[in-house]
């Protein structure tokens, strides 16, 4: 029977970042996945891309992720955030230090957290295995796979996605709903600069971002993440890719000038779940089997990130204490540390999806009045600021740019 420090179910980004960070601090990590890795990373561009806070990126540098980086994101220095076309936009700048975030495609995460994986002397990955039984026991827990294979390990970490199978076994409760939206994503190509400034326009029909990309050698960049009725997907869909681009240029005023598709279009629906609680009995969810957000402020992924942070400088000072790594005192200041941060992004998001969705030009004036006064009231602007970049709160090290 073979034994780690932990069991993570799930070898997507989330869970990868949680084997890199263990790993960097000298914990051991078994990361189970069904999935065969060779597609997702040997797979072409197809238009999902993931704006990485400033904070994410300093943990992703830490833990040796960045160093398998096979193409540099495009930073972010600017988020104009506007209700639909009319004046009165709300902008939030970098510092000249460090960028508000950064544009990274997400093959290309991938591919970085699989071979930080890879090379980590503490990581074992598990791929296309099928998990038959989990026993959290008093004592620890136990994985038996389809083919006899067993596991054992203080603790396990689930990383399963929003449909996580592992919190539906506990028993653990989710607030959920579906939004009437789903998020068409793609990229462009656009004749004038996007200068590095992601781009938030809020209609009644759902909001439009754009976020700068590198321009790769095929001339300025942005994706674009469009939230439309579920009604209205299958035509936007449907349309040629000439009709489309028309359709974003115009919902962007013209302002980036001539427009054309660059990648494929897809889409997926929108919702919200947020767990009850984030631990059971040697038991810790993170990422989106904890919680998942509309990508209104692209804060999901962040989300995810800031649990791993907080989670391993949990387990690393539990570790050096001697402690059992499922001990119920450390899941218990995982639960503190995370319940509220990630509670409240989640019903900012939601708010700001609501507010924004209220149509008519009485909600329209109250809006922009709105973020004018932000404008000008520093300590409110700088606060939001700082909630983009994922510096608010109690900061975990990683978050920092610190080792654990």
């Amino acid at each position: 029977m073979e034994r780690s420090d932990v069991i993570i179910l799930g070898g997507g980004l989330v869970g990868l970042t949680m084997a890199a960070a263990l790993d960097s601090s000298g914990l051991s990590a078994i990361v189970i996945d069904p999935a065969d890795p060779a597609p997702r990373s040997e797979a072409a561009f197809d238009g999902r891309t993931s704006a990485v806070s400033s904070s994410s990126m300093r943990m992703l540098e830490t833990i040796g992720v960045t160093a398998h980086l096979g193409a540099p994101g495009c930073p972010i220095r600017r988020i104009a955030v506007a209700d639909g076309l009319k004046p009165g936009a709300l902008h939030f700048d970098a510092d000249e230090e460090e960028p508000l975030g950064v544009m990274h495609e997400n093959r290309h995460l991938r591919r970085a957290l699989q071979a930080r994986a890879e090379s980590g002397a503490n990581i074992q990955l598990l791929w296309k295995s099928r998990v038959a039984k989990i026993d959290r026991g008093e004592h620890g827990v136990l994985v038996a796979f389809e083919d006899g294979r067993r596991l054992t390990a203080p603790l396990l970490i689930a990383a399963d996605g929003r449909n996580s199978w592992t919190r539906e076994a506990a028993g653990i409760n989710i607030a959920r709903w579906k939004y009437d939206h789903q998020a068409i994503v793609s990229v462009l190509r656009h004749e004038r600069p996007h200068d590095h400034v992601a781009y938030e326009i809020f209609f009644p029909s759902g909001p439009f971002a754009l976020l700068p990309m590198n321009d790769d050698g095929v001339g300025h960049r942005s994706a674009i993440v469009w939230s439309v009725p579920n009604g209205d997907a299958a035509g936007w869909l449907s349309l040629s890719d000439a009709d489309f681009a028309a359709e974003a240029e115009a919902a962007m005023g013209g302002f980036f000038g001539k427009v054309e598709m660059l990648a494929p279009r897809s889409s997926f629906p929108l919702g919200f779940h947020h767990a009850a609680q984030i631990t059971a009995q040697r038991l810790a969810l993170i990422g989106d089997a904890a919680h998942a957000i509309h990508p209104i402020a692209g804060q999901g992924l962040n989300l995810g990130f800031r649990d791993v942070a907080a989670l391993a400088e949990v387990l690393v000072e539990g570790a050096r204490l001697g402690l059992d790594l499922g001990d119920q005192q450390l899941l218990t200041r995982y639960q503190r540390w995370r319940s509220l941060d990630a509670l409240s992004v989640a019903f900012a998001t939601d708010s700001l999806t609501r507010l924004y969705g209220v149509p008519g030009a009485a909600a329209s004036a109250v809006r922009r009045f709105g973020m004018g006064i932000v404008s000008k009231i520093s300590p409110l602007r700088d606060r939001l600021k700082s909630e983009a970049q994922g510096t608010s709160g109690t900061l975990p090290l990683l978050l920092r740019g610190l080792a654990i």
